[in-house]
C-alpha cells in the first residue's frame, strides 16, 4: 500500500482535470453564476484544453471530440425521455386518483394514514419524479391537517424525505442513479437491471420508513404551515407612487391611518438611491417608492387603497403585460429551485415580466435558513434556492408556466388539469417500467418509445415537452460526464483512487465501502448530488480495485451516498417543496434530517457489506496475512 510521501502525481493533463473538477465543484455552488452558465464555461474550458493540447493516453487520442459526444450518452437521453414521462403524466392529471383515495385513508386512524402515506410516496418513487410525487400529496396532508387539526409540519417533511428515500431503489428512481450505473457499464462493469440494487436500497429505505414514521413526528416543532393559513408567508414588496396615486402628497401617518394602522413603511426612497427619513409627517410624492412587507392578501388590499402599484411604471423593453383589470387576474407563487432559470439571477437581468407575461409583486426568502435578507428593490435581488416569488397574471399564463416545467408554481390555486388521456398516459408510463423492468427492452429504449408514444397519442403537446426538459440539468450532466471521462483517460481518477488508499488503506474493506457513502453524501450535500456523484464513480472504481474487491458494491456506496439528501432545504426539489409548504426552518432539516443520514448510511453500508461480501478484516500485508 503506497504511502502519501511516494505517491506519484499525475502528468499535467491529470492534475489539471483535478483543478477543472474542483473548480466545477465550486462554481456550481454560487449562487450568483446560474448552474447552466458555469457548467457551460467548465466544459467549454475542458473542449478548448484538450484541443489545443490533445492527450495520447493508454486507451488512444483524447480530444475534444471525446467531449463533445457525451451530449448523446444514453443515460442523458433516457433521463430526458423519463422527464417527458414524468410530464405527462403531471399535465393529464394521472395522479389524482390516488390522492382521493390516499383522503379516504386519512379517514382513518392517524398514524396508520401516516404510514400508507410513507409507503406510497415510497413506491411511487422508485418509478416516477419524486417532485411529482411530493406534489401530488401536498394537497392530501394539507387537508387532512386541516380536519383532523394538527400540525401539517408534522407530516410534510416525513412525507418528503420518503420520496428521497424511495427514490434510490431502482435505476429509474432518481437521474443520479441511471448516470451511476451508466457511468459505471462505460467502466467496464456489468449492466444494473432496474431492480438490481433493491436489496440494499430496501434496507435504508425500511429503516428510514420506520424512523419517519415512528420518531420524525414527534421531534418536527409545530410550525404554521402557510400553504394552510388564510395569511402565508411575508412578502418584501415596493410599493410605487404614481401621478393620480391617493397617496400622492399624504404623510405616512395619513397612510397608516387609511389602511387601519395595518401598514408599516420600512422604507422610502425617492429618485435613484435616494432614501429619506421616514418621518410620520414626510409627504410623499410621485415616483417615490416604498417598502412594505406583509401578507399577499394584505399587500394586494394596501394596493387598492392607496392607489399604489406593486410594480414598476416601466416594465423594461417590450409591452407591459395584462394588469387593466379587463383580463381576469390570478396571483401565483414560484419557487426559485437550483435548476430553476432564475436561480443566481435577478428578476431585471431575466427580463421576467418579457419572457413569461406575468407581473412579479413581492418576494418571500426564509432568512432564518442562513440566506441574506432582500434590501432594496427585489427585482434587483440575486435569487436563492427557496425564494418565494408572488407574481400576478391571467390564469392561462399561470397554467402555462406550471405546465411547462420552467418553474416550480408551488400555490397557483388550481388542480392538475383533468383529461380524458389520463387513463392512456398512465397506462403508457407502467408499460415503460414494466418492460424495463422485466427486461423486455433495455430502460432507454423502453424510455424513449414512451415518450413518442405519448406524444403521439396527445397526452403531452409540444409545448410541454420544451418545458420538461431542464436545460440546467443538461449542462450540469454533460459537463460532469465530460469531466469524469477526462479524469478516467489522464490517470486523475486512479491517482485520487490511490490517494484514498494513502490515507485510509489500514481500514478493512468494508468501513472503506463505508466511508465512501459518507464522503459522497457529505459532498452531495455541498454541491449538486449529480456533479459529485458522476465524477466519484471512477474514483470508487479505482479504490475497490487497489482492495481487490469488486468495484460494483463500491459504486452502489457512490449511489446511495448521493440520494442521502436529508439535511438541508436546498438538498433537492422535494426538500425546496416540503420547506417552503410547511414553514420549516433550517434547524429542522438538521433535527430530523442528520439522524436521518445516519441511519440509513449504517443501513445500507451494512446491506451492501453483507451482500457482497466485503472482508472486515485488514488488507493483506497489514494483518500478517
Amino acid at each position: 500500500m503506497e504511502t502519501l510521501a511516494n505517491l506519484a502525481l499525475p502528468d499535467n493533463h491529470g492534475l489539471a482535470v483535478i483543478g477543472l473538477a474542483l473548480f466545477a465543484l465550486v462554481a456550481l455552488t454560487r449562487p450568483a453564476v446560474p448552474q447552466e452558465s458555469a457548467s457551460l464555461m467548465v466544459l467549454m474550458l475542458l473542449v478548448l484544453g484538450f484541443e489545443i493540447f490533445p492527450y495520447a493516453g493508454p486507451a488512444g487520442m483524447v480530444d475534444a471530440g471525446n467531449f463533445l459526444a457525451v451530449f448523446g450518452n444514453r443515460g442523458l437521453i433516457t433521463i430526458l425521455a423519463l422527464l417527458v414521462v414524468a410530464r405527462a403524466l403531471e399535465v393529464t392529471g394521472a395522479m389524482q386518483p390516488l390522492t382521493r383515495l390516499l383522503l379516504r385513508a386519512w379517514q382513518g386512524p392517524r398514524p396508520l394514514a401516516l404510514f400508507v402515506t410513507l409507503l406510497v410516496a415510497m413506491l411511487l418513487s422508485a418509478f416516477l419524479s419524486n417532485t411529482l410525487v411530493v406534489l401530488a400529496l401536498l394537497p392530501v396532508l394539507v387537508g387532512a391537517s386541516t380536519r383532523l387539526r394538527f400540525p401539517a409540519s408534522r407530516v410534510l417533511m416525513p412525507a418528503g424525505f420518503a420520496a428521497l428515500l424511495g427514490g434510490m431503489t431502482t435505476t429509474i428512481g432518481t437521474s443520479t442513479n441511471l448516470l451511476v450505473v451508466t457511468e459505471a457499464e462505460s467502466l467496464g462493469l456489468p449492466a444494473f437491471g432496474m431492480f438490481s440494487f433493491v436489496v440494499p436500497a430496501a434496507a435504508g429505505a425500511v429503516v428510514g420508513l420506520l424512523f419517519l414514521w415512528l420518531l420524525a413526528p414527534r421531534m418536527l416543532p409545530e410550525r404554521d404551515a402557510p400553504i394552510r393559513q388564510a395569511a402565508p408567508r411575508i412578502f418584501k414588496a415596493m410599493f410605487f407612487v404614481g401621478e393620480d396615486s391617493w397617496a400622492v402628497d399624504r404623510t405616512l401617518a395619513e397612510l397608516r391611518e387609511r389602511t387601519g394602522r395595518r401598514m408599516n413603511v420600512s422604507r422610502v426612497q425617492r429618485g435613484d438611491g435616494l432614501q429619506v427619513a421616514k418621518l410620520p409627517s414626510m409627504r410623499l410624492q410621485a415616483g417615490d417608492r416604498l417598502m412594505v412587507a406583509d401578507t399577499r392578501e394584505h399587500l394586494k388590499e394596501f394596493e387598492r387603497l392607496l392607489g399604489v402599484r406593486m410594480h414598476s411604471e416601466f416594465a423594461g423593453e417590450g409591452e407591459e403585460p395584462d394588469d387593466d383589470g379587463a383580463v381576469e387576474q390570478q396571483l401565483a407563487e414560484l419557487v426559485v429551485t437550483p435548476d430553476s432559470p432564475l436561480y443566481g439571477r435577478t428578476l431585471s437581468t431575466t427580463r421576467f415580466r418579457q419572457r413569461f407575461r406575468l407581473l412579479p409583486l413581492a418576494i418571500h426568502r426564509a432568512t432564518a435558513a442562513g440566506m441574506s435578507e432582500v434590501t432594496g428593490d427585489f427585482e434587483d435581488a440575486i435569487l436563492q434556492a427557496g425564494d418565494v416569488i408572488l407574481v400576478q397574471g391571467p390564469p392561462d399564463r399561470i397554467r402555462e408556466l406550471r405546465t411547462s416545467g420552467s418553474m416550480l408554481v408551488l400555490d397557483g390555486r388550481m388542480d392538475l388539469p383533468k383529461t380524458s388521456r389520463a387513463p392512456l398516459a398512465l397506462a403508457l408510463a407502467l408499460g415503460v417500467v414494466v418492460t424495463a423492468g422485466a427486461g423486455w427492452l433495455p430502460i432507454s429504449v423502453a424510455a424513449v418509445a414512451g415518450a413518442a408514444l405519448l406524444i403521439a397519442t396527445g397526452c403531452i403537446g409540444w409545448r410541454e415537452v420544451g418545458g420538461a426538459l431542464s436545460a440546467p440539468l443538461v449542462l450540469m450532466v454533460v459537463m460532469s460526464l465530460a469531466l469524469a471521462q477526462a479524469a478516467v483517460a489522464t490517470g486523475a481518477a486512479a491517482f485520487v483512487g490511490q490517494l484514498f488508499l494513502a490515507g485510509f488503506g489500514t481500514l478493512p474493506a468494508a468501513a472503506s465501502l463505508a466511508l465512501v457513502v459518507l464522503l459522497v453524501a457529505l459532498g452531495g450535500s455541498l454541491a449538486p448530488n449529480v456533479a459529485v456523484a458522476l465524477l466519484a464513480v471512477p474514483v470508487a472504481v479505482a479504490v475497490a480495485q487497489g482492495l481487490g474487491v469488486g468495484a460494483e458494491p463500491f459504486v452502489l456506496a457512490v449511489l446511495f451516498g448521493a440520494n442521502l439528501s436529508f439535511a438541508t432545504a436546498i438538498g433537492s426539489r422535494p426538500n425546496l417543496v416540503v420547506a417552503t409548504a410547511g414553514g420549516y426552518l433550517a434547524r429542522d432539516f438538521l433535527r430530523v434530517g442528520l439522524p436521518l443520514t445516519v441511519l440509513v448510511w449504517l443501513a445500507v453500508s451494512l446491506a451492501l457489506v453483507w451482500t457482497y461480501g466485503i472482508p472486515w478484516s485488514l488488507p493483506r500485508g497489514l494483518n500478517g496475512g
